[in-house]
């Protein structure tokens, strides 16, 4: 861990970009936005090491499977997903936090950095199924911040829940503004 904070000091300690945290809670699913590049990842990547903070993510399964590239990803976290055979993941996931002292998840409900209508819902319902909070992550290409802003505790309210959820990402701006898609889940439409 000290070398991976030492290495976080190292880059923010040159780059433009600075830090902005606020407190996380042991098990906590951290979500990202507006997710625009491939940057964010090391972002998120630089506030954690730098927080000292252990993360797991979820990664297409062919990245895992690349040569040296792989055994990176798998040793700062990466947790492998078959796209096309997902099937129970949410319960899997949220079962894993359930069971863990501490545990933190870093999710881009975009699922992409290319702008779409909906984001996926996997956090929403990891989060609700492991009884965590979510923490909002954000990179701000206007403001040249990254990190994570409070915590929330999902209600069940869809609606209401990504009304808050808008309500923080609304003035942030993606590194590649044209890519930034408005937070919104499928299920908001359906339960109207």
């Amino acid at each position: 861990m000290a070398l991976t904070r030492a290495l976080a000091s190292a880059y923010l300690g040159v780059s433009r970009w600075k830090l902005s945290t606020q407190p996380l809670p042991d098990k906590v699913i951290v979500i990202g936005a507006p997710h625009t590049s491939n940057w964010d990842g090391v972002f998120m990547t630089v506030a954690m090491w730098k927080q000292g903070r252990s993360f797991s993510f979820l990664v297409k399964d062919s990245v895992v499977k690349a040569p040296l590239l792989g055994w990176f990803v798998k040793k700062i976290g990466g947790i492998p997903v078959k796209r096309g055979a997902a099937h129970g993941l949410v319960e899997q996931v949220a079962t894993r936090i359930r069971e863990s002292q501490s545990f933190t998840l870093c999710l881009t409900p975009k699922g992409t950095r290319s702008p779409r209508d909906f984001w996926k819902s996997g956090f929403y319902r990891i989060a609700m199924q492991a009884d965590v909070p979510i923490q909002l992550g954000f990179v701000d290409s206007a403001t040249h911040t990254f990190g994570w802003g409070p915590s929330y505790r999902l209600t069940g309210d869809v609606r209401a829940d990504m009304d808050v959820i808008r309500a923080f990402y609304a003035d942030k701006v993606g590194a590649r503004p044209e890519y930034t898609s408005v937070p919104r889940l499928r299920t908001e439409d359906e339960d109207a």
